[in-house]
This record gives structure tokens, C-alpha cells and sequence, in this order.
């Protein structure tokens, strides 16, 4: 197996599974990523909380019967993590029903000091998250941070848990952080409901076009997706402002997004800035 080679790899684990092709992964992973420090090195002394909501789910049903072994990015779940523990933030992981959150374990940068220590203090808990439903939502939180990956496709667009979060969020003046295909989890506040709260706002996601297009070609899907986010945002009235991926990240009101893992680095810095804001 080469570098060349643009078929989906067998994941021996499930039956009809595929991870990325070793092509699709030579170029969108490395070993490390474009972190460059951090911007607010212990600015905050409190005891304030980011809430992480985490996958539990690994595999993604594709169009042609196949399955996509997925979960979270572990660049766009911990780098911002890691900036906004280096601020002094707290972080409290959960999943839907408290099972380990699921990673891309095939995207994580080994050489990258940023997000390995992230992982370090960060691994017990993603091991054993609490159940959402079990958070008790109030002022110790600053706001939600919802990674990227594939995963987050499933099951939170369609959670009544994750809906009271993003609630809450909206009516309590709290931060809403999401990157890549994470804000699929925004469609929870529009679920089973007239309309979205969330219509009107601008962000930036993953481009469907890619995951239609290049992401089948070279072998990092192996199939088409179930669904296209990007769609469903906008016909729930959500503007998608970017079409490429740029690493572009983009804040509208307390909505902090960006498009792809390119765009972690610049996110989690955004989100410290944003925290800082709301204890100064």
C-alpha cells in the first residue's frame, strides 16, 4: 500500500467499513500542525468552564451501503482545546449518553506538542465523559465548544439534549464554538420545531462540494454522504460564507466557527479572545 493508492482502507472492524485512503490521508493530515503558540498564556485565574460536546458515534452509513469510520478530528477537537486550557480555562467533555467520545485516531499529528499535551490532560475524560443530559448548565459554563469530524453528523442533529445547550446557550449570552462538520449539531436547535433559532447567523462549515467531490475521488470517503451539512444548514436559514477550504474562521455574534482543520489553530484563538471578553 502506497501513498498513491486513493482506495479507502478496510477497517477491520466492522464489516464493509473504510478509513481515508493513505492518498487522502498524505494530503490532509501530517505529523504536526500549523500551532504557533498561545495568545494568552494563564490570563485567566477563575474557576469559568468550556462544555465539550464529543461523539460516541464511530460509523457513518454511506449512501452506497458502506460505512465511513469516523468520529472527532483530533486537531479541530484539541487545538482549541488547547489554547483554551493554556488561558486558563477549564474544560468539561460529555457525549450523548456519557460513552467514550470517538476519535479519527488516523488524523492525529504525533509530533505535535500542542495537541499532545492537550490529549495528555485531556484523555481521561474523553474516556469517560459525562452524560449531557446530566450537566447541570449555569454561569460556571462561558459557552459550548462542538468539534469537527465526520461523527458529529450523527445522532446530535437530531438530540433534544444538545437543542437545550444551544438554548441555553442563545438565551444566557454563552459562546457557541464549532468547526468543520461540528456545526452539524446546530440543526438540534432547529429539531422538530417551526424554525431554527439559529436562522439569520453566518459560519463557516466544511464546503459540501468537497465532500461530493474531491473527498470520493480521492478514496477519503467511501461513498457518498447520507446527507450534505451544508444544505441542511441553509434550509433551516443558516449562511454558509465560505465555499472553499481556506482555513477561514468567522464570529458572528457569539458564534465562533471555522471550515476545516486548517482553521483550529486561528479558531482557538478566536475562542480564547471571546472568553477573555466575557470575564473581563
Amino acid at each position: 500500500m502506497t501513498t498513491e493508492d486513493r482506495n479507502p482502507s478496510i477497517d477491520p472492524a466492522e464489516n464493509n467499513a473504510f478509513f481515508p485512503s493513505p492518498y487522502s490521508l498524505s494530503q490532509y493530515t501530517a505529523p504536526k500542525t500549523d500551532f504557533d503558540g498561545v495568545i494568552a498564556k494563564d490570563a485567566y485565574k477563575g474557576d469559568k468552564k468550556v462544555l465539550v460536546i464529543g461523539t460516541e458515534e464511530r460509523y457513518m452509513l454511506m449512501q452506497n451501503g458502506k460505512f465511513f469510520s469516523t468520529g472527532n478530528h483530533p486537531v479541530e477537537s484539541l487545538l482549541p482545546m488547547h489554547h483554551i486550557l493554556e488561558a486558563g480555562f477549564e474544560i468539561e467533555v460529555a457525549t450523548l449518553t456519557g460513552a467514550p467520545v470517538k476519535f479519527e485516531w488516523w488524523a492525529f499529528p504525533h509530533e505535535d506538542e500542542a495537541v499532545t499535551s492537550a490529549w495528555a490532560k485531556l484523555e481521561e475524560q474523553m474516556k469517560a465523559p459525562k452524560r449531557l443530559a446530566d450537566i447541570e448548565l449555569n454561569d460556571d459554563y462561558l459557552g459550548v465548544l462542538i468539534p469537527g469530524g465526520h461523527g458529529a453528523m450523527l445522532n446530535l442533529p437530531e438530540s433534544k439534549d444538545v437543542q437545550a445547550v444551544l438554548d441555553w446557550a442563545l438565551n444566557n449570552d454563552k459562546l457557541m464554538i464549532s468547526l468543520c462538520h461540528g456545526p452539524a449539531a446546530f440543526l438540534a436547535a432547529g429539531y422538530e420545531r417551526e424554525s431554527n433559532p439559529l436562522a439569520g447567523y453566518k459560519m463557516c462549515v466544511f464546503p459540501d462540494s468537497l465532500d461530493a467531490g474531491a473527498n470520493i475521488e480521492i478514496g477519503y470517503l467511501p461513498g457518498k454522504m447520507p446527507w450534505a451539512l451544508g444544505e441542511a444548514l441553509k434550509a433551516q436559514g443558516i449562511e454558509i460564507v465560505n465555499d472553499t477550504m481556506s482555513g477561514a474562521t468567522h464570529r458572528d455574534r457569539n458564534l465562533l466557527t471555522g471550515d476545516s482543520p486548517l482553521a483550529s489553530n486561528a479558531l482557538g484563538k478566536m475562542a480564547v479572545e471571546a472568553l477573555l471578553e466575557k470575564v473581563a
